[in-house]
């Protein structure tokens, strides 16, 4: 072919790809090959004769070659506008976008994305030096091109410097190849082999163009036609530029959807805990699974809290909505409900205090939360309920029941006091908490799913507790449209390196003496001796207090396992305070000798008084012997 000569979409072509421009859409053309078809040749066998066949078909609307008016592309693209971008996903916004062009603008098509913006991220300015990474993202084909070897989806897509996919990614412009020259397949293919299918299955046309949206480069879209279709031509590089303009609106509005609810997750899962910690007499599990549905991200969260004198906090909560807001609600309270544990609170008063919290908040939300704490002195369960889904326990036989505890009003509502109830439990029962993700179906009665829990719990293998078994156990596929949190609590028997005793205490003047007695005893048996001088003297001032402030003593508890705490309760309300005693005082400096010789103390009121208790370390290599 003549240099200079126009081709019929409009285009200077030299009949030699390497001599073109990129800084405009290229065309190239070759002239061996007229531009009304391209009869596949002998040598490319049946795979060219099926596509000849197939293509000879009429393909539905083909704008372009048929010469329809601007209405009828109009139309097209209005469609399309309707066809692409039904959700905020980008895998599926990229397979709708190569769905609808296949068969009506090509024969298989095939779209990239960079990898920037898979992570949520703005993509590149288009006129940069070298070729952002991109990975394949959709294809579709007709029937007789299926056998094709395009990049894999969701793999890496190639690189080469001459690919003509490179030379639009690198410009942003649109590269058209009205007629594939014999020497240019390796160029249009990913890879040497691919390059032979296509020159096989007799494609003639290629077509590759920008996703820019905002200014920016998404992404390109490739297409090719194959057996006596009509090559592209100016008129389909111009159809197909437009397509993708809308197009990468769809693919950018998935990127900055997909970005935020990244940044949703990433907050989420920084406020809740990574670990729990150990606690005696209880073994807990606990697993979150977020949404299959990206909407679905939210509020949902859990913590674990040792408390003193072996006690463990247990806390699931959900706030209402999804998105940003509803996570950073949920950072907060949660931060308040680990404050008011840390202090000791009895769980009503802590459900109380973060409805007090909640209503501070600037956002008007609600949540539902329920806290249980876990006393090994009694084996047993103090549950409260602000509007959660009712816990379940399983006994060590294996049955299982919802645990009725007297559901409060969300918190935020404002309607307190908060009832609790005490459940007692057998060793290796285990209690069973969880967010409403794990019960809600978009296409079942909760109470269907609430009883399928109540069946299918006990078989569950907590101690492997994931995500994966999470998503198991939880309403399948679709039908699960929320997030789930589950944690299991599970009592176990006395155990090696654990020990617990109380006594009731005389609410006379002997009460000290007792307590000394009682305390020296016990440390001997448990052969920590050595922590025995220290013990009595916290304890003699633990129980003076409670006969002078108190109204006397009522129960002294001595807990071993990583640490030793004192406890000694009594019926006083008033929480004591280190006072700062002068010189000349006799008294006042009880807990400040407590303070020095402990690890940390404090107080909590309960239903009857309060609760005064000191904690110690306990030595290394202890644990073994306080089984003894």
């Amino acid at each position: 072919m003549e240099q200079g000569r126009k081709n019929d979409a409009g285009f200077s072509a030299t009949g030699n790809s390497s001599s073109a421009s990129v800084d405009h859409p290229v065309a190239h053309q070759h002239a061996d090959q007229d531009s009304g078809s391209a009869e596949p040749a002998p040598h490319e066998g049946a795979i060219g004769r099926a596509v000849h066949d197939q293509a000879a078909k009429p393909t539905g609307y083909d704008g372009a070659a048929q010469g329809d008016d601007a209405s009828d592309q109009l139309a097209w693209l209005n469609e399309a506008s309707v066809r692409i971008g039904t959700t905020l996903n980008l895998v599926t916004t990229s397979q709708e976008l190569a769905d609808f062009t296949v068969p009506r603008l090509a024969d298989a098509a095939a779209v990239d994305l960079l990898e920037s913006v898979l992570h949520g991220e703005e993509g590149a300015r288009p006129g940069r030096a070298g070729r952002p990474a991109t990975r394949a993202m959709a294809v579709s084909a007709i029937d007789a091109l299926t056998s094709l070897e395009p990049d894999p989806v969701g793999e890496l897509s190639a690189t080469g410097a001459d690919k003509y996919a490179t030379v639009c990614l690198t410009t942003g412009k649109p590269v058209l190849v009205s007629r594939i020259g014999p020497d240019e397949y390796d160029r249009v293919a990913p890879t040497p082999s691919a390059a032979v299918l296509l020159r096989a299955a007799g494609v003639h046309s290629y077509l590759v163009v920008p996703l820019i949206a905002r200014g920016v480069l998404l992404g390109a879209a490739d297409f090719i036609r194959a057996g006596d279709r009509a090559p592209f031509t100016q008129a389909d590089l111009e159809l197909a530029t437009q397509l993708a303009s809308r197009a990468a609106l769809f693919v950018d509005n998935a990127r900055l959807y997909e970005r935020e609810r990244e940044h949703v997750v990433t907050l989420q899962r920084s406020l809740l805990p990574r670990d729990t910690p150990h606690t005696p007499g209880l073994t807990v599990n606990h697993c979150y699974a977020p949404t299959a549905d990206p909407s679905g991200v939210g509020g949902d969260w859990y913590d674990v809290a040792s408390l003193p004198g072996g006690r463990t906090a247990l806390v699931v909560g959900d706030v209402m909505g999804h998105g940003l807001s509803a996570a950073a609600t949920m950072g907060r309270l949660r931060a308040v409900a680990r404050t008011l544990m840390a202090m000791d609170m009895a769980p009503d008063r802590v459900l109380a205090r973060l409805d007090l919290a909640a209503r501070d908040l600037e956002e008007d939300q609600i949540a539902t939360c329920l806290c249980a704490v876990y006393d090994p002195a009694d084996a047993s369960f103090t549950v409260v309920s602000a509007g959660h889904p009712l816990p379940m326990l399983i006994a060590p036989d294996g049955s299982a029941s919802f645990v009725e505890v007297p559901v409060g009003a969300p918190i935020g509502a404002g309607v307190i006091p908060y009832d609790g109830l005490r459940v007692p439990v057998e060793p290796d029962s285990r209690l069973v908490l969880y967010t409403d993700g794990l019960v809600k179906s978009r296409t079942e009665d909760i109470d269907k799913q609430l009883n399928r829990l109540l069946q299918s719990a006990p078989a569950l293998r907590f101690a492997d507790l994931d995500a994966v078994a999470l998503h198991d156990f939880a309403p399948a596929g679709s039908e699960r449209f929320d997030e789930a949190v589950l944690l299991v609590a599970a009592a176990r028997p006395p155990a090696s390196g654990v020990g617990l005793r109380v006594w009731e205490l005389p609410a006379d003047g002997s009460a000290a003496g007792a307590a000394r007695k009682y305390v020296r005893e016990q440390l001997d048996l448990w052969s920590l001796g050595d922590l025995a001088d220290v013990t009595e003297l916290v304890v003699s001032e633990l129980v003076g207090n409670a006969l002078r402030y108190g109204g006397g003593p009522g129960r002294l508890r001595l807990l071993c396992h990583d640490r030793l705490v004192v406890e000694v309760s009594d019926t006083g309300p008033d929480l004591p305070q280190i006072q700062h005693a002068s010189l000349s005082d006799e008294g006042g400096r009880g807990l400040q000798l407590i303070n020095m010789l402990c690890r940390r103390w404090g107080s909590c009121r309960t239903a009857t008084g309060k609760v005064v208790w000191a904690e110690q370390d306990v030595p290394a290599g202890a644990g073994e012997r306080s089984a003894t």
